[in-house]
């Protein structure tokens, strides 16, 4: 048994609960009958009586006084004469019968026989074949490979059992490639960190001798001065950023007044010839650090700035939304740009991947890091020719959601619509 695969041992045991019980009866019953019948045939007894009888019928016959005990003893005669034909008929059944029961036990037992194997083969597969199956998914999971579709069906219990697979086998994936995106982070941030430092150390000194140079160099060295004061404050800018993306977000959590928040970002990151449109509902406020949060929006807005030019038009709106059963502000900033193309939208988000000339592929890598790190979610939404929107969810504050305003047009005190 134990060098048989478990549908050859599964169905031996299934065959053999059928066909033993069987095989034992019916020939326990065909014994029983071979032996029973002859005791029920009687024999010796008919006999005995048949020739007792005889004599009887001789003696009465010769004392007959009168026609109607003629006819009596003639009676009487043919009964006895039926008797012996009957019991001779039976005895002729049960020396036959033995022979026939062992024909119609052998019939019986390869009907039984017959129709349990078809029942054990239809057991066994509809058992085995999902089990494989399942085994051969736990195969797939344990490579990270995606799973097939399902082929046996099974008993319905299968169904439910490839569903809970299905769904372990999605949620391990997803572990999978956040703990490989979290390393993947963790990796790039300590060498952002280093970076910075490396860049830091030099640029200090080299800042200085530029600073002290700037008033005491010849007419014809003052170009090359100022190109080393730009190419300075450039590599200055990408340190910080290197340091920026290098931490996470640090400092107290405070409740943020998300009026406030957008206002000052507004103000520092959009020229005042840019059109912009500001609306946010009042007295929305979250938890936060203001400093990081006022960085990631500055960020997506100078994005946005250099996405539309000075001739185009920003819209952000801040309002209040419901995601994941809880309470959340949404802040949506809209441009009017040329869009992203949809094979470069999935990787606005990496750090070091930069579309842009000169650029450090950091901005949006630290918005998604800050926003991340407060527990909420960014997303971006483009169409090439038709602008871009980047949408941030973030958990609401602890006060009193603000009710809705009736007029979606009315602007926060400090928001401006520059034309």
């Amino acid at each position: 048994m134990k060098g048989l695969s478990f549908r050859a041992r599964l169905f031996a045991i299934l065959a053999l609960f059928a066909v033993v019980p069987a095989v034992v009866i019916t020939f326990a019953w065909g014994g029983a009958l071979t032996q029973f019948l002859p005791l029920m045939a009687g024999k010796a007894a008919w006999d005995t009586v048949s020739n007792t009888g005889e004599r009887a019928v001789s003696v009465a016959r010769r004392n007959a006084a009168s026609n109607e005990e003629s006819r009596a003893i003639d009676d009487h005669e043919g009964a006895l004469a039926n008797a012996r034909t009957r019991s001779a008929q039976f005895e002729l059944i049960t020396e036959r019968a033995p022979s026939a029961l062992v024909l119609a036990s052998l019939i019986l037992v390869a009907v039984l026989t017959f129709a349990a194997a078809r029942v054990a083969g239809h057991l066994t597969r509809q058992l085995t074949r999902p089990l494989d199956e399942v085994v051969a998914w736990t195969a797939h999971i344990g490579h990270g490979e995606a799973l097939p579709a399902a082929e046996a069906r099974g008993a319905p219990e299968f169904d439910v059992l490839r569903a809970g697979m299905q769904r372990m086998a999605a949620e391990i994936e997803a572990g999978r490639s956040a703990a490989l995106e979290a390393e993947r982070l963790t990796a790039m941030r300590e060498t952002a960190r280093q970076v910075a430092h490396e860049l830091k150390n030099p640029l200090t000194p080299i800042r200085f001798a530029v600073a002290r140079l700037r008033g005491h160099v010849a007419p014809e060295l003052v170009d090359s001065v100022a190109v080393l004061d730009t190419e300075t404050a450039r590599l200055e800018q990408m340190a910080r950023s290197f340091a920026q993306f290098g931490r996470l977000p640090d400092g107290p959590v405070a409740e943020i007044d998300v009026g406030e928040l957008v206002a000052n970002a507004v103000r520092t990151s959009v020229p005042n010839e840019l059109k912009c449109t500001v609306r946010v509902e009042p007295g929305l406020s979250l938890m936060g650090r203001h400093g990081a949060l006022g960085r990631a929006l500055s960020n997506i807005l100078l994005n946005a700035v250099e996405a539309c030019g000075m001739s185009g038009r920003i819209d952000l709106t801040a309002g209040t939304v419901s995601a994941a059963d809880r309470a959340c502000v949404e802040i949506v900033v809209r441009d009017n740009g040329p869009g992203i193309e949809a094979s470069k939208l999935g990787t606005i988000w990496d750090p070091y991947v930069t579309h842009k000339a000169g650029g450090t592929g950091l901005g949006l890598a630290i918005v998604r890091q800050t926003i991340a790190a407060h527990d909420g979610t960014v997303v971006a939404e483009s169409s090439p020719g038709e602008g871009t929107a980047i949408r941030i969810t973030l958990p609401a504050g602890e006060r009193e959601p603000a009710q809705s305003l009736s007029n979606p047009e009315t602007r926060h005190p400090g928001a401006r619509d520059h034309a």
